[in-house]
């Protein structure tokens, strides 16, 4: 039985859109320097790759648990998966949470917080190509590939020579985009799944499995959170309430309406993030702003 959804509810409107759009990647834009405090309130260091997993998985672990709660309660039910959505689940958790945030984490922790931001919107070229080349959900017109082209050089020019230090780290930027990628798959994945099974149901189950199994690898791996700070799990709480609200909103978007009308909005993503990064971080220092903002209007452009 598929999920359709009400057609007169707000988030077919198009105040609807903007509302939930700028509201999920302001919370997105949030999460790069909110990491990177994090980092240093458990005293994870850069090199220190199991911590880091383990750092997403409690935070993705507890995204779950609060998506579950929160959909719970708006549906006045206790929300389970429809039989024959674990695939589907399982899928959703390894490209939205366990392939992406393993190469976000460790990318974060080689690159400013603002870079991660900038890269972010190169997830809207890969979900338009995987849509279009893989899934057939949409036609690739000369437009779109034109405005991926102009979006993407954007990027790669401030993730190339951006830095004051000139170049980008292939475990940084590099991580950063094969995240954005692992990303678009996902999106396209949501756009698909979503009219089988409710997207909250999805969002919240695959936050906790994916959460799980990079709780698990992290401990195997003998990754270790200390709090170093009084600030350090009321962070994390944060953490996992921006994944649980801003992916659901998302997700919800994209039952509604086609990946390349919603994605598009992503790059509100590095607006925020960049601002965020250069006030929470003390980045401004560093920030190449010329540079920042042309590939956050090339980025809108594609």
């Amino acid at each position: 039985m598929k999920s359709t959804p009400d057609k007169n509810d707000f988030l077919f409107t198009d105040a609807g859109i903007l509302t939930a759009a700028v509201a999920a990647n302001l919370l997105w834009g949030s999460a790069a320097p909110c990491i990177k405090l994090g980092y240093r309130c458990f005293a994870i260091a850069p090199d220190d790759v199991m911590s880091q997993i383990l750092f997403a998985g409690v935070r993705f672990t507890l995204a779950g648990v609060l998506t579950i709660l929160f959909g719970s309660l708006l549906h006045r039910r206790f929300l389970l998966p429809k039989r024959g959505s674990g695939g589907m689940i399982l899928m959703l958790a390894l490209t939205q949470t366990v392939i992406q945030y393993t190469f976000f984490y460790i990318g974060l922790s080689h690159a400013p917080g603002y870079m991660a931001s900038v890269i972010s919107p190169t997830a809207t070229f890969f979900a338009l190509l995987i849509a279009a080349l893989v899934f057939r959900q949409e036609k690739l017109t000369a437009g779109k590939v034109f405005g991926c082209l102009i979006g993407f050089a954007g990027v790669l020019a401030v993730s190339l020579n951006g830095r004051l230090d000139g170049g980008a780290k292939w475990n940084g930027e590099g991580f950063l985009i094969l995240a954005a990628a692992s990303y678009g798959c996902s999106s396209v994945l949501i756009k698909r799944y979503s009219l089988r099974e409710d997207p909250v149901v999805l969002s919240g189950w695959q936050f906790l499995l994916g959460g799980t199994m990079m709780t698990a690898a992290g401990l195997a791996g003998g990754g270790r959170l200390t709090a170093v700070s009084a600030g350090a799990w009321p962070l994390m709480l944060y953490l996992g309430f921006l994944s649980a609200a801003a992916y659901t909103l998302w997700s919800l978007l994209l039952q509604r309406h086609p990946v390349s009308k919603i994605m598009v909005f992503s790059f509100l993503n590095p607006v925020f993030g960049v601002l965020l990064s250069a006030l929470l971080l003390d980045e401004l220092r560093e920030l190449n702003v010329p540079r920042c903002l042309l590939a956050v209007g090339w980025s809108a452009s594609g």
